[in-house]
């Protein structure tokens, strides 16, 4: 091969070099035969979806990358082992896959075989060191969605040219078909200078699907994709996916206007009422994978007292913060009164009830703790009490509903602060140390209900070779008492819906988080000028169909 590239570097210079031939150059075409040159040509077929930000941080992985254009560009871009069903199930995913399955029980492993022709967008294969790359990213890294199933893997290993990879496990996990969705190129990733904080952070590398990213513009708010002329499978019969950032009054114009054809944003119920004005406009509700919580954090010196813990939660109207923050859009119909499973998954059972607001059992609680009241706040050894409220910076609701907390415990005589560092800051550092007390912060269900409640609400431990300890929890929580239901439910020894039943009750005692409501969309389609353009597969993002939308009016 590097005689083969030798020759064919030689010809490329011959071939600009007059010194490597002795022939005449060809003669110039007269002006009267040079070829007519046109600007018309075949009409793009394109779909232009309009959307709230197309901001960066694309690492479906990343707590602090989650967003609505995450999920449609990984959904597209990256391949996945097993994608959802229409019921939320996992499916082999066959345009990747030839089999994944558990080839032998003692020790638990799982066997992958790739087709050979699949590729990353640079024709490097998808192989095993993908899978290798997002397993050691996975259990050592902080603030990524749902590790507790990788920390379970003990070894990866490849045969066949990486095309088939065995994962071997320490113990039994019945969720592994929700592991190594969306893969990342490991082969341009694993030595590029930076941390895993800059994975994805401005955009993709290599891509492996029926779509490629022509451009990506954040300043403008504009990705355009476009049909992948190396993608192996049946290519999508669409030239051009175009998502654009605008405001919501921008985006009804254009739905109006027929220039935009979809549109998904944050809704109120004042966008809701405009879209359904909207002659032959049809609109849905598509929820996120997107839970919005208030954690308590035990890891905190003020809040390690559940004692205080619970005069915080008393403290708070937990339906006002509901109610600010849906502001009566979908997101209302989606109450999350349980503490693991999202409102819109099989198996979500309600589990809180009420309100929480008790201002007398607060007061009652914090006396307890040791605290006493001196005018209108709070002290302790002659010390007011401050508690820090953190939320992502620039991110809604959450950072609306931080505020409202602050002025909720300001009426109980509560001093606070809010901040709001970055994501990335937030997720990767903050939340690992002891300086914040509350948090409003999204909890990502990737598709495993026990692996969920593992990675929320378990303890932090060793990894299984012993190499790299696992990072603890964002709420730096852990109850001995529950985990050993916690790891029955993730290794399959007792089914997950009983332990739920157990283990939610003695959450709700800790007072360590106050779930609040799923984050839900608005879909708007124009049926007319397209087909195929709904809500996705339940978590994949309304843009994984993309390969199978129609433009009805071109």
């Amino acid at each position: 091969m590097r005689r083969l590239g030798g020759v064919l570097a030689a010809a490329v210079l011959c071939g600009t070099a007059a010194a490597c031939t002795n022939a005449p150059p060809p003669p110039l075409v007269p002006k009267s035969e040079a070829p007519v040159i046109t600007t018309t040509g075949p009409k793009v077929t394109e779909i232009v979806v309009g959307v709230d930000d197309v901001a960066g941080g694309y690492n479906p992985h990343a707590l602090a990358a989650q967003s609505p254009i995450t999920t449609a560009l990984s959904s597209l871009l990256l391949p996945s082992p097993f994608r959802p069903g229409n019921d939320g199930a996992p499916q082999l995913d066959r345009n990747l896959m030839v089999s994944a399955k558990v080839t032998k029980a003692e020790p638990f492993t799982v066997s992958y075989t790739i087709r050979k022709d699949a590729s990353w967008s640079d024709s490097a294969p998808i192989a095993a060191e993908d899978f290798y790359y997002l397993w050691q990213r996975m259990r050592a890294e902080p603030g990524v969605v749902d590790p507790a199933g990788y920390r379970l893997i003990n070894n990866i290993s490849a045969r066949e040219g990486g095309k088939v990879v065995e994962v071997v496990f320490g113990k039994p996990f019945p969720g592994w078909r929700s592991l190594f969705s969306n893969l990342l190129p490991a082969h341009l990733l694993k030595d590029a200078p930076g941390t895993w904080s800059n994975v994805l952070s401005t955009g993709f590398p290599a891509t492996a699907g029926p779509f490629q990213v022509r451009s990506l513009d954040e300043p403008r708010g504009e990705v355009v994709l476009e049909r992948s002329d190396r993608y192996w499978e049946v290519p999508t019969t669409l030239d051009r996916v175009v998502i654009r950032r605008a405001t919501h009054s921008a985006m009804a114009e254009s739905l109006s206007k027929g220039d935009n054809q979809a549109a998904l944003l944050r809704a109120d119920a004042a966008d809701v009422n405009v879209l359904k004005e909207i002659e032959k406009v049809t609109t849905k509700p598509v929820p996120r994978n997107e839970v919005v919580q208030v954690l308590l954090r035990p890891a905190s010196e003020r809040l390690a007292d559940v004692k205080m813990r619970k005069a915080i939660v008393a403290a708070l109207d937990r339906e006002a913060l509901i109610a600010s923050g849906t502001q009566s859009g979908p997101s209302a119909s989606f109450r999350a009164d349980s503490y693991v499973v999202p409102p819109s998954r099989a198996g979500y059972v309600k589990t809180i009830s009420g309100n929480t607001l008790d201002a007398a059992a607060s007061e009652q609680l914090l006396t307890e703790a040791g605290y006493s009241k001196a005018g209108t706040e709070w002290q302790k050894d002659g010390k007011a009490l401050k508690l820090r409220i953190a939320a992502p910076e620039k991110a809604e609701p959450y950072v609306g509903i931080a505020n409202r907390i602050k002025v909720q415990l300001k009426e109980r005589g509560i001093d606070s602060e809010v901040v709001t560092p970055s994501a990335e800051d937030l997720f990767s550092t903050q939340l690992t140390e002891k300086d914040i007390d509350i948090a409003v912060v999204p909890r990502v269900d990737a598709g495993d209900t026990a692996a969920a409640l593992a990675s929320e609400f378990g303890c932090a431990g060793d990894a299984p070779d012993g190499a790299t300890p696992s990072p603890q929890n964002a709420a730096g929580f852990c109850d001995p008492a529950i985990q050993a239901d916690i790891d029955a439910a993730l290794t399959g020894k007792v089914l997950v819906s009983d332990v739920l039943a157990r283990v939610e009750p003695l959450i709700a005692a800790q007072a360590v988080s106050v779930p609040l409501f799923q984050v839900v969309d608005l879909l708007g389609v124009l049926p007319t000028a397209v087909s195929g353009v709904d809500a996705g597969a339940p978590f994949a993002g309304v843009l994984s169909d993309a390969p199978e939308w129609r433009r009805l009016d071109r």
